[in-house]
């Protein structure tokens, strides 16, 4: 048995059962890729024809820039070089159908390609399991990637010149043939270019030579072909710059797109472009070469390519798979902070920015150039490890409390989800932790249509069942309890400052305290809560409910907002972004569950226990006074609360306790400074 990443044992691929279970979960991975193959397929052919290919048309339809006669850059709306239209012209013959299908297929046929030859060139050494799984993982991820989504609705060609870089660094023999796919990757796309010095210092000078001569031979051949495209693009354009949507757009991820969206123009603008361009491409190559030197090629690959990101005068959305490719460094010492960087680039390649950041004004500007700053840092400043580290195999592995014995004998259903007792990486916390809220949000808001009042009716409609289940309980006490705190002046402000401060900053602080003091029990924690919340949605999803606040005969004071109009409903600073309808279950009782069960199982003394306990009480007093939420949501909150710590102890086993303190006897083979034992 070996022990590899997080020191867990990797023996369920190893044995004479284990290559039927590879084989198995090798077949799965490719059904998952083919089928989000089929699915991007299925979408953009399904789309209206006037909405898909939107670019494709533009170029090569019966009214495209390539029929007309003139410069192909007269109206902007062809972006690629002289080369690239004089390639693409011969398609304009084809019928809009059949070229539909054709170039959607072809399209994601290179997809596949450029995931296999991805996977094969993962730097060594690779494990049999690494090397017959990364395949269809690397398609799956190129499927779901906005680039490639990008690429395949506009009907683009940025897909090829990647695949051609990677073809002759890796696959083709020779090294003129190298050149060969390098040069003709740089006529379709210039600022590839900077692959030729990333020859040259690597010892590949016959490829250098080949592929700068070939960019010359194919250039030269479009402009002999279209001398007035070509001077139109490598001099009025400037190599391109001014082509396509406006450069200050926030599709445009480039250096030159972010200084003009930070209100820089005109020639300071263009020195400092130009500048920092120089000086990022002079980093990135420095520390290609030395990638490429230590035999992680592919990583000096992406390096380079996050570079031509950023100096390119216009770096689009489907001009970004570069980044994805970055995903092979390793960084971090530590197993934990092993999974920050490759989980950050697949979240920026397959998320709108706007769900890794919050609405917040002050977050504009690092929002709006998220991918450029994810590109910057590949190329410039992520400390990737070379593979003379110690770490780079074996990083620090985490420490992980004894398993306690379950109640039944199936449970855990996951084993291999362990009580970790070292803290995780909170870069990576914080980000799992907006993206999941993100995702929240945006399930909340389409519960009912994507609007706030999109299921009013039928919202309304649950209502009166609610109500009317409640009165058959004797438990609709919503109106007067509301009635009755509102005519007393201290407890309505009491219970609105109450509803409006805690909802948030309780279950952020246990989490912060947690994940400081006692971080086994923050990961128990956090899985629990995790569980609730997707149930949550789940309710919200299926029964938009309108709180009694929003029931219009029903006559609650709305303490919190004021009088409301509700055909159109006002939340101040949250209308737009929360669905009011979303009652059923309540989470705010829920969390509120969530942190008195936390804090009575963890808190050392009797009376932080109680405390912690008198907190779902007054939010549940709270939402009730303020007409926020029937007695049936805070039902449903325990409910769903109930069912995460469950589905916690189903699939981790029983909440371990940390393993006594005890001084290890020394350890032949044991690294003093790292803790561990040496298994190389």
């Amino acid at each position: 048995m070996s022990v590899r990443h997080g020191g867990r044992p990797t023996g369920g691929f190893d044995g004479p059962e284990a290559g039927a279970r590879l084989r198995a979960t090798r077949l799965a991975l490719w059904a998952v890729a083919l089928i989000l193959a089929a699915r991007q397929m299925a979408v953009v052919l399904t789309t209206p024809g006037n909405e898909r290919l939107t670019d494709l048309e533009t170029w090569i339809g019966p009214e495209g820039v390539l029929h007309v006669k003139g410069s192909i850059y007269d109206s902007t709306e062809f972006t690629g070089t002289p080369f690239g239209g004089l390639v693409l012209r011969p398609l304009t013959r084809w019928a809009e159908a059949a070229l539909g299908w054709s170039w959607t297929f072809g399209s994601l046929l290179l997809v596949v390609a450029l995931g296999v030859v991805a996977a094969r060139a993962l730097p060594g050494p690779v494990g049999r399991r690494t090397s017959l799984l990364a395949a269809p993982v690397a398609v799956s991820l190129l499927m779901v990637s906005l680039p490639v989504r990008n690429d395949l609705w506009l009907g683009q060609t940025s897909i090829t010149p990647v695949l051609l870089v990677l073809l002759g660094c890796f696959t083709v023999r020779g090294q003129r043939a190298s050149g060969l796919c390098i040069g003709v990757a740089a006529a379709l796309q210039p600022t590839v270019l900077l692959f030729v010095p990333l020859l040259w210092f690597t010892d590949r000078r016959r490829a250098a030579g080949a592929a700068a001569g070939t960019f010359a031979v194919c250039t030269a051949l479009a402009w002999a072909a279209l001398p007035h495209d070509s001077y139109a693009y490598w001099v009025h354009h400037l190599a391109g710059a001014g082509l396509g949507g406006q450069a200050d757009a926030l599709a445009n991820q480039s250096l030159h797109g972010a200084l003009l969206r930070l209100g820089l123009t005109g020639h300071l603008e263009t020195a400092l472009y130009l500048v920092l361009g120089a000086a990022v491409a002079v980093l990135a190559l420095r520390r290609a070469v030395r990638y490429a030197r230590d035999g992680q090629l592919l990583l000096a690959v992406a390096v380079t390519g996050c570079a031509a990101i950023a100096v390119s005068p216009t770096t689009w959305q489907h001009q970004l798979l570069w980044l994805l490719l970055a995903i092979v460094g390793r960084a971090g010492r530590r197993a934990s902070d092993r999974y920050v960087w490759p989980v950050a680039v697949v979240l920026l390649t397959t998320l709108p920015a706007s769900m890794m950041l919050p609405e917040m004004s002050v977050l504009y500007p690092l929002r709006d150039n998220l991918v450029l700053l994810a590109a910057l840092a590949a190329a410039t400043a992520v400390p990737f490890l070379p593979r003379t580290s110690p770490y780079y195999r074996d990083p620090v592995p985490a420490e992980y409390a004894p398993q306690p014995p379950a109640r039944w004998s199936r449970v855990p259903l996951l084993p291999f989800l362990r009580r970790v007792l070292s803290r995780p990486n909170l870069l990576l916390e914080l980000l799992l932790l907006r993206v999941t809220y993100a995702a929240y949000q945006q399930v909340r808001l389409a519960a009912t249509g994507g609007t706030i009042s999109g299921g009013r009716a039928r919202a309304e409609h649950h209502g009166e069942l609610v109500l009317g289940l409640e009165r058959f309980l004797h438990i609709d006490i919503e109106h007067a309890v509301n009635h009755a705190t509102a005519k007393i002046d201290w407890l309505r402000e009491f219970f609105v400052f109450y509803y409006e401060s805690f909802h948030f900053v309780v279950p952020l602080t246990i989490l912060g305290v947690l994940y400081w003091r006692r971080p086994a029990d923050y990961r128990w924690a956090r899985a629990s809560l995790g569980f609730a919340t997707l149930l949550a949605l789940a309710g919200f999803w299926l029964f938009p409910l309108a709180p009694p606040r929003l029931m219009p005969t029903l006559g609650i004071i709305d303490t919190v907002h004021g009088v409301q109009d509700f055909a159109k409903p006002d939340y101040g600073t949250l209308t737009a972004l929360t669905n009011q309808y979303a009652a059923m279950p309540s989470l705010h009782f829920g969390w509120s569950l969530w942190c008195g069960v936390v804090i009575a199982v963890v808190a050392p003394r009797w009376w932080m226990k109680a405390l912690g306990l008198l907190h779902p009480f007054l939010t549940v007093s709270t939402i009730i006074a303020t007409g926020n939420h029937w007695v049936l949501d805070a039902v449903g909150g325990a409910a769903v609360v109930g069912a995460g710590f469950g589905l916690s102890y189903v699939f981790q086993g029983p909440r371990a306790a940390p393993a006594p303190a005890v001084s290890p006897a020394p350890v032949p083979g044991l690294h003093p400074a790292l803790g561990r034992t040496d298994f190389r």
